[in-house]
């Protein structure tokens, strides 16, 4: 009878609790649907795409289209050159060399910096070169110095469990090095790989503090975002986010395709 009441309690609150982290997300979902009348509250008024059509159709949300655009470029190109640098990382770290510790830590102190410091720091590096500060430039700087440690930690620890004896028996076996990492070592690490892709998107397309004081004058979304709260008191912000989060479902899915064809083919 106790372990019984233990576990309806322990239910109720993991119910609680999930409650808690989504509750306000399913809610932006159901009132970005609200009809041409509807607020930024319950009840609903009608329920229509009108927030969503309003977004592309009205002027008085700014850039929102460009700072989309230029979150996504952003995030990409963070995304390819974290996956990049970390696979290669990563097999450099599998043998230790002198220096292989300070390495290491200096590529992964950026964590704990503060986002707004290490934005600073870089948007002050730009001013004493004479430079600009710009979203493609000291903007993807600012963002790698956040994906990157992340992506070479997962790297890592998915190294960790790589057998090397994969790799030896297909050298034993007459595979060159090309063939041995692009046949062998590339597949096995595929899910991990795309861990990493994830992780370089998904920190670079939201990051905040690290682009306010790096982008320049053309916001990303996530700035354009935090502007239109001061001004904006419409569901389209609801809209908004909606639209992010419906991508950041569909990249997930994306991923987890692509994770299961490489299993099968493996």
């Amino acid at each position: 009878m106790q372990s019984k009441l233990i576990f309806w309690v322990l239910t109720a609150v993991f119910g609680l609790f999930i409650l808690f982290l989504y509750g306000p997300m399913i809610a932006i979902f159901i009132l970005s649907f609200q009809g041409p009348t509807g607020g930024m509250t319950f009840p609903l008024r009608g329920v229509s795409l009108h927030w969503f059509a309003d977004l592309f159709a009205s002027s008085r949300y700014g850039d929102l289209g460009g700072a989309f655009t230029r979150s996504m470029i952003l995030g990409l190109l963070a995304m390819i050159i974290t996956v990049t640098v970390s696979f290669f990382a990563g097999l450099g770290f599998r043998r230790k060399f002198r220096g292989s510790g300070v390495l290491f830590y200096l590529a992964i102190i950026s964590l704990v910096m503060p986002g707004v410091l290490t934005g600073l720091g870089i948007g002050t590096l730009f001013t004493t070169l004479g430079l600009q500060t710009n979203w493609l430039l000291s903007g993807l700087g600012a963002h790698l110095t956040w994906t990157l440690p992340f992506g070479l930690l997962i790297m890592f620890a998915v190294l960790n469990r790589f057998n090397g004896s994969w790799e030896e028996a297909a050298r034993d076996a007459g595979a060159t090095r090309k063939q041995v990492l692009s046949q062998v070592t590339l597949p096995i690490l595929f899910p991990g790989l795309i861990a990493v892709a994830l992780f370089g998107l998904t920190l670079s397309y939201d990051e905040f503090p690290r682009s306010l004081l790096t982008v320049g004058t053309k916001n990303t979304l996530p700035l354009q975002v935090a502007s239109l709260t001061a001004n904006v008191t419409t569901p389209a912000l609801y809209a908004i986010g909606t639209l992010t989060t419906a991508l950041s479902l569909a990249v997930i899915v994306v991923a987890f395709a692509a994770i299961a064809l490489t299993g099968r083919k493996r």
